[in-house]
């Protein structure tokens, strides 16, 4: 089978296509026929010590296609089922995961709006309700909001009744943001906002900021959260790994600072993961009240193409790539 692995060599990902044999599932495992792949920022990094693979490494963290085979004890799903996945390894043709991360695709969705779903939305899951606690009527702050996750959280915070404000370096990505029903856009890149989210909170600040840059604007973030304020740092795209921690704040506020990453879970954790989204997010998308929102298709031949739109910056929504 043709699969795509990353290499990393200094701070750039290269994308090499490999023949490889087709996986086997073993004991509670099942093999999935790849119909659509997206592209997920973090795993393309090559600045990020947990994402590195100077050697290469299958690369593709989520997919939605057909079940192909199953492995021995796998129950609840069959051959020729539709299912979307979070799997290290989906640049490929096939791809073995792990049942416990896969959801049934609802009759309606195509294939490149369910590989739209598996990380954007359980990952918005970890930030904004596992972990950020968010409650109808409080202040949302998603910087990087035109991000696949970005995106994933405006929509999933309007769902749970927040209010939210969204930081872009783009006034046309604001605008298109605001479509999906973002309250209020701020255009800043580089800028300190926080004096702006204050203002628009009346002077009290955000309940939960999500921070999908990095260390530029963490500062900003910190200064933007309200009294028991929570501070999710899900990415750094800007590849800045360092910045100053505000202690006076961080006590006097009694905030919370915490990271949402992949690597350190164990694969109950994962599980868990995925029925918290499953229970608490897949309603919302399948009747429609969160649609997956796609910027731009590619064809699996073009994934280095469409890598390449990804690190460009241009995107509202997730970048997918389609497997014939």
């Amino acid at each position: 089978m043709k699969s795509y692995w990353i290499k990393h060599v200094g701070g750039s990902a290269i994308l090499e296509l490999r023949e490889q044999p087709t996986p086997t599932p073993g004991p509670g495992q099942m093999l999935l026929r790849v119909r659509a792949t997206s592209l997920n920022r973090g795993d393309l990094l090559g600045a990020i010590a947990f994402h590195r693979a100077a050697e290469g490494r299958p690369a593709g963290v989520d997919a939605a296609g057909e079940v192909h085979a199953l492995g021995e004890g796998v129950e609840g799903f069959k051959p020729g089922d539709r299912v979307m996945a979070r799997s290290r390894g989906c640049f490929a043709e096939y791809v073995l995961v792990d049942p416990a991360l896969a959801t049934p695709i609802p009759e309606q969705f195509s294939w490149e709006e369910a590989a739209a779903i598996p990380i954007s939305y359980v990952t918005a899951w970890e930030a904004l309700i596992q972990f950020g606690r968010l409650k109808a009527g409080e202040w949302l702050l998603v910087v990087g909001a035109s991000s696949g996750v970005g995106v994933a959280s405006i929509q999933l915070g309007k769902v749970l009744g927040a209010k939210v404000i969204g930081v872009s370096g783009s006034e046309a990505k604001l605008a298109k943001l605001r479509d999906l029903g973002l309250d209020v856009g701020i255009r800043a890149r580089g800028e300190d906002f926080s004096a702006e989210v204050l203002a628009e909170t009346g002077g009290r600040g955000v309940d939960l900021a999500v921070n999908l840059v990095g260390g530029t604007v963490f500062g900003a973030c910190q200064r933007s959260l309200a009294n028991f304020g929570r501070l999710a740092v899900v990415g750094y795209v800007d590849g800045v790994m360092k910045t100053e921690l505000d202690l006076e704040s961080t006590h006097g506020k009694r905030l919370e600072i915490f990271g949402i990453s992949n690597a350190p879970l164990t694969p109950a954790m994962r599980a868990e993961a995925t029925l918290g989204f499953n229970r608490d997010v897949m309603p919302a998308i399948a009747d429609g009240r969160i649609p997956p929102v796609i910027d731009r298709v590619f064809a699996f031949d073009q994934l280095p193409m469409a890598k390449a739109y990804v690190e460009s910056n241009a995107q509202i929504g997730k970048v997918i790539v389609r497997l014939d």
